[in-house]
């Protein structure tokens, strides 16, 4: 089974994306719509997903590099296992140039050369420790975990959580899938984590799943599945070149996924871990020089203190997991 990793990626110091950005950003409410420099700045820890993949997961086939065109100066594209992809090369023109990460991702399934069996990642997802593809993939299916969570949430993206909900809740029946897949979705590998599906068992309709937020695995033709079931919308939204209240994510394709039962049951918390780094940045430098978990994700946020101080000892972290270069830098 060939296996590949996409990974989005944005420099926000390149001048020809500020000059776009600050075209069509001044139509907006960037505040409305969650916009800020943490969304988009590359805190130069890039190189160490590229020494991650290479050390932890050599067995990946291609790894598609997804930008509006950009390329770091050190990234080695004459790497056979790297693909360079545009935004051009997968999404319609018309809807160029873009900077909502969720149209971004919900085209990802025409990027030209994708495997059927593909790794999802944002470019502060990291892999610290050794992974087999069995963590990703089982029998060809992909491992999650089927466990609700509450959505009380009023911000833009727990709005977005509910669109994609309402389209699950169209096309499938809570209480066929559940009786049909009840051993995955009551597996006790989940622990507490599924107290929330015990509990709302009578309950007739699904509500968000929890996410993980670290990389995803998906089958390309669950894509082509909700694309066609819902394309209208989905090309509806992609009109949007920021993030709206009226947008889908990439937890509807998840969803549908899990849903459609191709899924493996797996406590995806067992070794993932997100750490806000505004909250937890001590523990999460801590989790990367120990290698505590497999996969790590540091959520950037504008209101570090001292970032500067912050990042230079997550840099030293990751440098004493990953001192070596890797072949995808020059």
């Amino acid at each position: 089974m060939e296996i590949d990793f996409v990974i989005t990626w944005v420099d926000m110091n390149d001048p020809e994306w500020q000059r776009d950005f600050a075209n069509y950003s001044g139509k907006i409410d960037n505040t409305v719509n969650e916009l800020s420099e943490a969304r988009f700045r590359d805190y130069g820890l890039l190189k160490y997903w590229f020494r991650g993949v290479e050390k932890f997961t050599p067995w990946v086939r291609k790894i598609h590099f997804v930008t509006c065109g950009q390329k770091p100066d050190w990234l080695n594209n004459n790497n056979p296992k790297l693909n360079l992809v545009h935004h051009k090369d997968y999404i319609p023109h018309e809807f160029l140039p873009v900077f909502n990460s969720s149209l971004i991702e919900i085209y990802l399934h025409k990027i030209p050369d994708l495997s059927e069996h593909f790794v999802y990642f944002n470019d502060d997802f990291f892999i610290i420790n050794h992974l087999p593809k069995e963590r990703f993939f089982t029998d060809r299916i992909p491992n999650d975990i089927a466990a609700f969570r509450t959505n009380m949430g009023r911000s833009l993206w727990s709005k977005c959580l509910k669109n994609n909900i309402r389209i699950i809740n169209q096309k499938f029946d809570k209480k066929e899938i559940l009786s049909r897949d009840h051993d995955k979705w009551y597996n006790p590998i989940y622990g507490e984590k599924a107290n929330l599906t015990y509990l709302l068992k009578p309950y007739h309709s699904f509500i968000t799943l929890r996410t993980p937020h670290n990389a995803q695995p998906y089958l390309k033709t669950t894509f082509d599945e909700v694309w066609q079931y819902a394309g209208d919308k989905l090309t509806e939204m992609s009109k949007n070149k920021f993030r709206s209240p009226e947008d889908y994510t990439q937890e509807l394709f998840r969803t549908w996924q899990i849903c459609r039962s191709n899924f493996n049951p797996y406590n995806t918390y067992q070794d993932t871990k997100m750490f806000p780094l505004v909250f937890k940045s001590k523990k999460a430098i801590k989790a990367v020089r120990e290698q505590s978990y497999k996969l790590v994700c540091l959520n950037d946020n504008q209101h570090i203190r001292n970032f500067d101080n912050m990042l230079k000892e997550l840099k030293a972290a990751f440098n004493h997991i990953l001192p070596e270069k890797s072949t995808f830098e020059l």
